[in-house]
């Protein structure tokens, strides 16, 4: 086994213990469901079915050397860790009704927009070099269980806590900045489709719109409605649970210097750096948070 192959399992491992380590911290305070016998936080369980779903799917994905369904599985493990959560917690009342509700009708728009996008474009290029290699595309599918599960982690404690506490002004704090965000999202998304559209081969970039006021306000939508998540669950957590307020930090920082905006920043500037209009737009416009004045 090479250090590439080491490596990888590494990372897998790290990933598992991360995961694991989040799981304990929303489970304090959490309901418990019986497993073989033994009583099992239903956050743990949570996380257990989150990569489960990830590591079943991945064997027809090797062998066919396909990542068509990569994105429809992480919106289909949203939901199943989310039905699980609903049927085993014990997180009751409008608070977890809304909690459910937000996050499904995410997931549900987000995991078709990226299958319809995938399905014409034909192939996504962030899987084209680490297909063929097992641990790489495995560590790959390991990351989206990762994504799922520390995302949606702080919903999960609100979902399976044991104490009910009414909506509230933070409730309706957190419903307001997830509208905000998932609109953003929509909107930002719809533009870029509709501008691809209408600018097939010319090898434009879209500079009109949302993007007119941000380089990626998708990416924006995405971060507002997870901390709207975030502020929604906050007043159903106790003791360890607060550690799962990580979900929004790791959006923030997973889209902002990990996989998001860094990679396609470096796609723009090897397609168009040095053109004129392209260094205008990157100088003149922020790169996420629009500027207020």
């Amino acid at each position: 086994m090479n250090a590439k192959h080491l490596r990888s399992l590494a990372i897998i491992l790290f990933i598992c213990m991360l995961a694991g380590l989040l799981a304990w911290a929303g489970s304090d305070g959490g309901g418990m469901h019986e497993v073989m016998e033994r009583q099992v936080p239903v956050i743990v369980v949570c996380a257990v079915l989150a990569f489960a779903i990830q590591w079943l799917a991945f064997v027809p994905a090797f062998i066919f050397q396909t990542e068509h369904f990569y994105d429809l599985v992480g919106s289909i493990t949203y939901l199943s860790v989310l039905a699980i959560a609903a049927y085993l917690g014990e997180g009751e009342g409008i608070r977890s009704t809304i909690i459910m509700t937000l996050i499904a009708i995410w997931a549900l728009r987000l995991g078709s927009f990226l299958f319809v996008r995938i399905s014409k474009d034909g192939a996504d290029s962030r899987f084209e070099q680490i297909k063929p290699n097992f641990l790489r595309f495995l560590t790959a599918w390991t990351l989206q269980g990762l994504w799922v599960f520390v995302t949606i982690s702080c919903a999960l404690a609100a979902l399976t806590a044991n104490q009910a506490v009414p909506l509230g002004l933070t409730g309706i704090l957190g419903i307001l900045l997830w509208v905000s965000g998932f609109c953003i999202e929509c909107v930002a998304d719809h533009q870029k489709r509709v501008f691809r559209r209408e600018n097939k081969g010319q090898g434009a970039f879209i500079r009109t719109g949302l993007w007119a006021y941000s380089r990626h306000p998708n990416y924006l939508g995405e971060i507002l409605l997870w901390i709207g998540i975030a502020v929604l669950a906050l007043p159903a957590l106790s003791g360890w649970q607060y550690a799962t307020l990580i979900s929004p930090v790791f959006v923030i920082l997973l889209l902002t210097k990990v996989s998001g905006i860094p990679l396609l920043e470096a796609s723009a500037d090897k397609r168009w750096q040095g053109e004129p209009d392209y260094e205008h737009y990157k100088s003149s416009t922020p790169v996420l948070v629009p500027r207020l004045f």
